[in-house]
């Protein structure tokens, strides 16, 4: 077969020739945003559109792989590449390295900066992802939308937004098994439940029972989609007086239970959960593990007091059984990890799809990463429990949560590295040994997005496909009623 010759060209400008020609070589990288130099990349990913920094009046950018080379020349600062054009080449070039050579003419002057290389992984991303958008502050909560993007292309839509939900604040969307047919979030305030997408059925539950300290928090999906576990949190917001603070987010009670979806909503309690709220201790953040078979979540054995003793506040990893058939919680509490002996706290556990890691984040103190400027994604090999620190992940600008690719290869984490402000979606490569990869940013159509929008991502969730749902049949569902089946504990 012939090599497949990719000379793509997109001009804005007039001229044939130009002087980037005789630019000489430099040392330097190109002044690129996003940082998308030296990174690995899906071959299904959207164009790594780009912008430099040094202001050029053109620019031209030789994309060259072993299949031929892309060309594209553009008046001004910012690089898009044509959609066809980049779509034909990564599907060449899969399990290969593009060099990418960047000229530029600044201040009348052509530079040639130093090449910089993409590998194309084999190993294709889940093709969507939802995120919440939302100002990154307190005082904002009722300007919130739930939006679907596709990683792909830059097709986008709002499939929740509560500005036609009666202003409630709104939860973010979660899937159980990277499967569009499963997923859920919570809408707050009177009419507000769980909007529960089964099967590609859409409904609003209120999950309650007597005892119960509050409606049901974080948490996700068992993996045959019958199960689902949860905390429920009484959450405290406070501010910091300490300069380079803002605020804290903390829970003075909560406590741990699974949901049976297929039994009426029968809750079914964490072992012990009889014992006063005062004297247990801080449980939150359940996820079930890759086969279903266990709980794990993160505990704050003996809290100190809140909020004036919040740095001493840090919650520890554990693991206990759980049985499917049965629908019950096992005896014994395994400690995966304890990070309060290590001066650490554990927050937003997550298990691979192939059952062999679990990533969560770490931060110094407390259970609310998002503000923490130290916050660190680190994970544990579940075959061998050695901690796995992902240095060349971390960027010291609050990484935190993150979401499995179903096929354990990729993860997109919610990281403010590059203003300290709002959170953005990064995506990084595991290799087969465990390896990780320099991370790089949810592409946009227009590479300057991220510097006017004045919206945070958060929690950017996977997906195989599509949501079978849209915004309006959010308010559809919300104008019906309160049509929910009714919850009972089972003890």
């Amino acid at each position: 077969m012939k090599q497949l010759l990719l000379l793509l060209s997109c001009f804005l400008l007039t001229a044939c020739t130009s002087g980037a020609d005789r630019a000489a070589p430099g040392d330097e990288l190109p002044p690129i945003y996003p940082d998308y130099a030296g990174v690995t990349i899906p071959c299904n990913i959207a164009p790594l559109n780009f912008m430099l920094r040094n202001n050029p009046d053109r620019v031209e950018v030789r994309v060259s792989g072993a299949s031929g080379d892309m060309l594209v020349k553009t008046g001004g600062h910012k690089v898009r590449f044509p959609l066809a054009g980049w779509r034909a080449l990564l599907e060449a070039e899969k399990g290969r390295t593009l060099t990418v050579t960047v000229t530029a003419r600044v201040g009348g002057r052509w530079i040639r900066y130093a090449p910089f290389i993409w590998e194309v992984a084999g190993d294709k991303i889940d093709p969507f992802l939802s995120y919440r958008l939302i100002e990154p502050g307190y005082e904002v909560w009722n300007d919130i939308q739930l939006v679907e993007r596709c990683a792909e292309s830059f097709d986008e839509r709002v499939i929740a937004d509560n500005n036609l939900a009666g202003g409630a604040c709104m939860n973010c969307h979660i899937y159980g098994n990277q499967d569009p047919a499963l997923s859920f979030f919570h809408i707050r305030g009177g009419q507000g439940g769980m909007i529960l997408n089964r099967g590609g059925r859409l409904e609003k539950l209120n999950v309650s029972s007597e005892g119960m300290i509050s409606p049901l928090v974080y948490g996700g999906f068992h993996p045959t989609g019958r199960y689902g576990v949860f905390s429920t949190n009484i959450i405290v917001p406070v501010f910091h007086t300490g300069q380079g603070e803002q605020m804290e987010v903390y829970d003075s009670a909560s406590e741990l239970v699974v949901v049976d979806f297929d039994r009426d909503n029968l809750i079914i309690p964490f072992p012990g959960d009889n014992a006063p709220v005062a004297a247990k201790p801080l449980r939150t953040f359940p996820v079930f593990s890759a086969a279903g078979d266990a709980v794990y979540y993160c505990e704050a054995t003996e809290p100190p007091a809140l909020p004036g003793s919040i740095r001493h506040l840090r919650y520890s990893l554990h693991r206990i059984a759980f049985d499917t058939p049965g629908g019950s919680f096992g005896r014994v509490v395994d400690t995966l990890f304890d990070a309060s002996a290590e001066r650490l706290s554990v927050c937003h556990p997550k298990a691979s799809p192939d059952g062999r890691y679990l990533m969560y984040t770490v931060s110094d103190y407390g259970a609310f990463p998002v503000w923490h400027r130290e916050a660190d994604l680190q994970m544990i090999d579940l075959r061998s429990g050695r901690i796995v620190e992902l240095p060349i992940v971390n960027a010291g600008g609050a990484d935190s949560y993150h979401s499995w690719s179903s096929d354990s290869r990729w993860f997109v984490f919610s990281s403010r590295r590059d203003d300290g402000l709002y959170t953005r979606p990064y995506f990084s490569y595991i290799d087969s040994a465990g390896i990780a990869s320099k991370p790089f940013a949810l592409p946009q159509r227009d590479p300057s997005l991220y510097d006017y929008t004045l919206k945070s991502f958060n929690i950017p969730e996977l997906s195989k496909g599509p949501l079978p749902f849209s915004a309006t049949d959010i308010v559809s569902l919300l104008n019906r009623g309160n049509h929910t089946r009714p919850a009972r504990t089972g003890r």
